[in-house]
């Protein structure tokens, strides 16, 4: 098992990743159970595949896992599920020095999270994660949030788990597609900040997507490691750092949105689409090569995921995904920072993007490819 800790001050955690976690989860979370009754939220398919293995661990231990299911897919993370959610952690008699635990993938994760930060202005949580992307990205690092009309993870706050168990086992169940969704993650790290990785991935990538374990082992464990220092260094996104994480993302949320955040492009996907997309218009500025850019491509494309914008037949132009960012978050005194590439290995915070000229670029990507 490799263990990777989130160093913040007085708030520092374990990411523990490995096989059997889940069928051991009251003995890896047992200093954070402190009553007999144990609140599990969990993503519906997840509770079916792997629920048996958590629970028999709980009452091993003298626990009784109370479940709350999720249905799957982001539809869940929005007002209503969040009210229903506190509702029923309230039934529960949940106190501040409880923790709840979260089993499934990114949206049980960003849920459960957010709940946990404002029910009685703050509890405990332990994050389970269930899928490749929610292991590599979504449960460490403590952004919590849900989605609205407005667009993705509007509403939300910076709540850090105590632990989190990253369970190799549990990604032998996940759907092919699923997988290759959250190795789209596995290789932005190695785009943004380690050209050492992404080479190595471009070498071991299959063996990673078959589950080979040394292969699996050394992808997940490097991908938390460098979240971990980020997050380390800018927890609440406030330096810069922790913005380079969002490669790919503004881009790929707005393809999101233009696909209705649904099954069309899972989030992976429009990660690894943004990515490309990236890459692209750092070369278009002179940033990279047109070369490196290739490599970006090829590495996606190669992953089985999608790397051109006119293969999702969208019917719109490049200034209606450009107006889909201008929903993000991250919109700064009305502009909107882009994470681009001066190299792989080497992203930066390009504060000078016209929208005009995104819209521009991205009817071109339209047209050509």
């Amino acid at each position: 098992m490799a263990v990777i800790p989130v160093a913040l001050a007085g708030r520092s955690y374990e990411v523990r990743v490995g096989g059997g976690l889940l069928a051991n989860a009251a003995g890896e979370a047992a200093a954070f159970l402190r009553k007999t009754r144990v609140p599990i939220v969990a993503d519906a398919n997840a509770r079916a595949k792997w629920g048996d293995a958590v629970e028999s661990s709980l009452v091993a231990a003298g626990k009784e896992a109370r479940w709350y299911d999720v249905e799957p897919g982001e539809g869940s993370k929005s007002w209503e599920s969040l009210a229903r959610l506190t509702d029923w952690l309230l039934a529960e008699g949940v106190e501040r020095g409880d923790h709840v635990l979260a089993l499934g993938g990114g949206v049980v994760g960003d849920l459960t999270g957010f709940a946990c930060a404002i029910l009685k202005r703050g509890c405990g949580f332990v994050q389970l994660p269930t899928t490749l992307l929610a292991q590599v990205d979504s449960s460490v690092g403590g952004k919590t949030a849900i989605n609205t009309a407005a667009g993705k993870n509007l509403i939300g706050a910076f709540h850090q788990p105590s632990l989190v168990l990253a369970d190799l086992d549990a990604l032998s169940t996940l759907p092919a597609r699923e997988l290759r969704a959250g190795y789209a993650e596995v290789l932005k790290y190695g785009v943004l900040g380690d050209a050492e990785f992404f080479g190595w991935l471009a070498e071991n990538g299959a063996d990673v997507l078959a589950l080979e374990n040394e292969a699996l082992t050394h992808a997940v464990a490097t991908s938390v490691a460098a979240k971990a220092r980020i997050v380390a260094e800018d927890e609440r996104e406030t330096s810069g750092a922790r913005a380079l994480l969002n490669l790919g993302h503004t881009f790929g949320h707005a393809l999101e949105a233009e696909t209705g955040f649904s099954d069309k492009l899972l989030h992976g996907e429009a990660v690894a689409l943004g990515m490309v997309l990236a890459a692209r218009y750092s070369a278009r500025r002179g940033e990279i090569s047109s070369a490196d850019a290739q490599r970006v491509t090829r590495a996606i494309d190669a992953a089985g995921l999608p790397a051109e914008i006119a293969a999702l037949g969208l019917n719109c132009s490049g200034k209606v995904l450009a107006d889909h960012m201008l929903h993000d978050k991250k919109m700064d005194a009305g502009t909107l920072p882009f994470i681009l590439l001066r190299g792989i290995g080497e992203a930066y915070l390009a504060r000078d993007v016209a929208m005009d000229d995104i819209a521009d670029f991205l009817d071109e990507q339209f047209q050509s490819h």
